[in-house]
């Protein structure tokens, strides 16, 4: 019970490379790009369709989830990771830093009113 306060009542997620559970913020979500193809995108809005998977945004993730075929059975034989690489190492921010700014946020759905 300590640790579901500790980490809030957010929803958890399971990290496909180390396997230990973080809330959304903490992992990056990854999907299937579709239409046949093996490729792996990183969604970075996290609003993608599609099943997804969830990644600690570090190196050492990303090898355990190459090293033990994760992305493969998660995203339904999808393997191409040069994406999730590329994203990874460029250190780009979770999507919770554009809030940080101080920029207005659009509302989601019909409520502009």
């Amino acid at each position: 019970m300590a640790e579901l306060l500790e980490r809030g009542h957010g929803p958890v997620r399971t990290c496909i490379g180390c396997r230990k559970q973080g809330s959304r913020s903490e992992l990056v979500r990854l999907v299937a790009q579709g239409c046949g193809s093996s490729t792996v995108l990183v969604d970075v809005r996290r609003r993608m369709a599609g099943r997804g998977a969830w990644l600690h945004p570090s190196e050492k993730c990303l090898a355990l989830a190459i090293k033990r075929r994760a992305f493969g059975r998660a995203l339904a034989g999808a393997t191409e990771t040069s994406a999730v690489e590329s994203y990874l190492m460029s250190g780009a921010p979770l999507v919770e830093a554009p809030a940080a700014t101080g920029k207005p946020s659009k509302p989601e759905s019909g409520s502009e009113n």
